[in-house]
């Protein structure tokens, strides 16, 4: 499941939204405790097998729930530093986005892979993050399979997101609350 929130204020509130979900999905209230892997991935020692992953960008938060690990991440299309492009992506992902018309909004679309398929497998940024293997986004298209991994890109006004996970991520975003 990947739930989302909108109109948040304050960053503890995405906190709010992986409580609903949990709730909601596997019937665990209060939120179980929360602990990090040594590479920093969030997990609840108490319940193995329950695996989330939660974003917040502004005023939207993101949260994925699954059995199997799951990376989720969610980003307000912006304009980013102008040299950024060339130092995260991959010379594949560079000649995407040069044929693509709105800049800002496929990088922040890659972006958003990128950090999903890091915080899924739990890893952390070891490496470049050009050579953080993503799939390139197709017109019309929002599910992808690269590396025995799922994608699934997701977007609105003004914001892009990604999932990614060993299981299909769904194909819609749960809006909870102000969504």
């Amino acid at each position: 499941m990947v739930y989302g929130a909108k109109g948040l204020e304050r960053r503890e509130q995405a906190y709010e939204l992986l409580a609903q979900s949990v709730r909601l999905t596997w019937g665990l209230d209060p939120l179980p405790e929360i602990r990090q892997a040594e590479e920093g991935k969030p997990y609840f020692p108490q319940n193995p097998g329950r695996e989330f992953n939660l974003s917040h960008s502004g005023s939207l938060a993101l949260c994925a729930l699954d059995q199997k690990p799951v990376g989720v991440d969610i980003q307000v299309v912006k304009q980013w530093r102008p040299g950024l492009p060339g130092r995260v992506c991959s010379p594949e992902e560079l000649a995407w986005l040069e044929g693509e018309r709105e800049l800002w909004s496929a990088f922040t679309t890659l972006w958003a892979l990128k950090e999903s398929r890091v915080k899924c497998t739990g890893h952390g940024i070891r490496e470049r993050l050009s050579g953080i293997r993503v799939p390139i986004p197709r017109v019309g298209t929002t599910l992808y399979e690269l590396d025995g991994m799922w994608f699934r890109l997701y977007k609105g006004e003004n914001w892009r997101g990604a999932a990614c996970g060993f299981a299909q991520p769904p194909e819609n975003v749960e809006w909870l609350g102000n969504g």
